[in-house]
C-alpha cells in the first residue's frame, strides 16, 4: 500500500507520516529529500525535476508499503497517481507559521523570515510552490480515496481517523478480502 500525507508546510505532514509509517511497519519517504540537494545551510539548491522524479519513483516502486510526506504536485503521473490513499492536512496560517518558526529555531538556531512569509501565503496562493488552490485542484484529480483533516489535533487523534480507512483499503486489496 502506498499512502501520501500532504498539505501546507507546518501542518504536520512529516511528523504524521513518520509515526504512521512506524506504526504500520512501512517505509517513510519525504519529498524534501528528493526536492533539495543536501547543503549547509539546507534548502538552498533544488534538484533537477527529472532527477527527483526518477529517484522518488525508484524508491516508491522498490518498496511494497510506503508513506510519503510532503508535496509532489506537478512532479509527474508516475508518482502522483501511485497512491492507494491520500491524507490532506490543513491548519490555519497562524498555527502553521508558529510551528515553523519554532521548528526553525529548534533545528537551525535561526529563522528564515522569507520562508515563513512564503509559508504564510499558502491560503492566498504564493507565486511559487504550494498553495491551497493548487492542492485542492491536484486532489480533485486523484483516483484514490482522500481524507481531509482540517483541525489542530494530536498525532494520535489523526491516526485514529486514518487507520480505519487503511484497514478497509487493506482488506479490499488482500487475497482474503471481499473484492
Amino acid at each position: 500500500m502506498r499512502i501520501h500525507i500532504t498539505g501546507a508546510s507546518g501542518s504536520g505532514c512529516t511528523t504524521l507520516a513518520e509515526v504512521l509509517a512506524r506504526h504500520l511497519g512501512f517505509r517513510h519517504l519525504d519529498s524534501d529529500t528528493y526536492y533539495w540537494v543536501p547543503t549547509s545551510p539546507p534548502f538552498q539548491l533544488k534538484r533537477p525535476s527529472a532527477v527527483r522524479l526518477d529517484r522518488l519513483a525508484s524508491d516508491m516502486h522498490s518498496s511494497t508499503d510506503v508513506v510519503l510526506s510532503g508535496s509532489i504536485v506537478g512532479w509527474g503521473p508516475q508518482v502522483e497517481d501511485a497512491f492507494d490513499f491520500i491524507v490532506f492536512l490543513y491548519l490555519p496560517a497562524h498555527i502553521r507559521v508558529s510551528r515553523l518558526r519554532q521548528r526553525e529555531l529548534d533545528k537551525y538556531g535561526l529563522v528564515d523570515e522569507a520562508f515563513l512569509e512564503w509559508a504564510g501565503l499558502y491560503d492566498q496562493g504564493p507565486p511559487e510552490g504550494r498553495s491551497l488552490a493548487k492542492h485542492n485542484a491536484w486532489l480533485a484529480l486523484r483516483h484514490c480515496p482522500v481524507l481531509r483533516l482540517e483541525r489542530d489535533e494530536s498525532v494520535q487523534a489523526r491516526l485514529g481517523q486514518i487507520l480505519p480507512t487503511i484497514a478497509k483499503l487493506s482488506s479490499r486489496c488482500s487475497p482474503n478480502g471481499t473484492n
